[in-house]
């Protein structure tokens, strides 16, 4: 008897069926890892973690939460670490080929500051304002870093939306960008000019602009230098093994043990509120002008230029790489079979991985420096 009236009183109790709601919602998460193939190695640890803490008086959740305070709260080791393994993954090539490529990874952060004072004005703390703002960039451990350096109160929320809209980047811009453009804008053809570039500018790429960003946005240089160190490493030429290793194994683990850790913070009680909807409503507010921003850069820079551009590729201009880049190649191959964009959209999209770093070094900078 004991046992059923323990029972009737879990179930009667309404934090129960908060956690439930929570198992759903990890569910989900796992579906659409495992039947939409979208970011599997993030959104299955996500989800199963979901539901791991959320199931009552677990025994998972002081684990999941020692490994936050480690990895995370404490000195956000794992969204540095996996810096290393995404830097060592991107080829500048496109870019150093194309460098006004750069233009669209610099407007696609149009929306962080339009959320920032949006955020503002519906009553947060410049702090969470600003990391709510970040998470237009689509670039977890950016967010991440951002959120926990200026110790929002928002965090779990802050870190579930980055990462979620970076798995349904696929969803969430083909309609943004169709309805931003034309069919014929579509369709426009862009011939990829590939020009060897040496292996000494290769190397000097991720030097100099660890220096520079560290010049502008000193509060960056973590975040920058942890990418462009993964990046030379890639780069050096003597380092084989070791970037193949940061590429997939590190990249992978990082990964997998910062999407269980993330889901250490989707306990219901503290993760059903009304500011979490509201807050993951922000964030695809400002993924939305992002996306935005970076096509009508694209379309108004044809009005000026001769040779014109496929406004699509603009919209790669977010840091979620590699995955608007395809997004936006795809498209293209639907418009018109032979429409390959590509490398002109991976161009803008490693200019987005770039420009998202510094704009969240920017918003360190202005709001501990009490310049907002």
């Amino acid at each position: 008897m004991d046992y059923l009236d323990t029972l009737k009183e879990v179930v009667s109790n309404t934090l129960f069926w908060k956690q439930v709601l929570m198992w759903v919602i990890g569910g989900v998460l796992i579906f659409l890892a495992i039947k939409k193939e979208m970011e599997p190695t993030l959104l299955l640890p996500m989800g199963f973690g979901a539901i791991l803490v959320n199931i009552p008086n677990s025994g998972a959740a002081g684990v999941l939460d020692r490994l936050f305070e480690i990895g995370i709260a404490g000195h956000e080791l794992m969204p540095l670490i996996l810096f290393i393994g995404i830097g060592a993954m991107i080829d500048f090539e496109p870019l150093l080929t194309n460098p006004k490529l750069m233009l669209f990874g610099a407007a696609a952060q149009f929306g962080i500051f339009f959320t920032l004072c949006l955020a503002s004005l519906c009553g947060y703390q410049l702090n969470d304002a600003a990391s709510i703002a970040i998470i237009g960039a689509a670039d977890g451990p950016t967010s991440i870093f951002v959120a926990t350096v200026l110790g929002s109160n928002y965090l779990p929320a802050i870190m579930v939306a980055a990462y979620s809209y970076m798995a349904l980047v696929p969803i969430i811009q083909p309609p943004i960008i169709k309805l931003c453009t034309t069919r014929k804008e579509r369709r426009i053809h862009m011939e990829y000019k590939g020009k060897k570039v040496p292996k000494l500018t290769k190397i000097l790429f991720p030097i100099i602009v660890t220096i520079i960003v560290g010049l502008v946005a000193p509060d960056a240089v973590a975040l920058i230098g942890f990418l462009m160190f993964g990046n030379l490493i890639r780069e050096c030429g003597v380092l084989n093994s070791l970037s193949d290793t940061a590429q997939k194994v590190l990249a992978n683990l990082i990964t997998i043990f910062l999407g269980i850790t993330i889901a250490s913070q989707m306990k219901a009680d503290q993760f059903i509120k009304l500011d979490t909807i509201i807050i993951i409503g922000l964030g695809l507010v400002a993924f939305v002008v992002d996306t935005f921003g970076g096509v009508m850069l694209a379309k108004l820079m044809n009005l000026f230029s001769k040779t014109k551009i496929n406004p699509m590729i603009g919209a790669a201009g977010i840091s979620a790489f590699p995955m608007s880049a395809r997004v936006v190649h795809k498209m293209g191959l639907e418009e018109d079979n032979q429409n390959f964009l590509l490398m002109h959209s991976i161009g803008v999209n490693v200019s987005g991985q770039i420009a998202s770093v510094i704009a969240g070094g920017l918003i360190l900078t202005l709001v501990k420096g009490g310049l907002f």
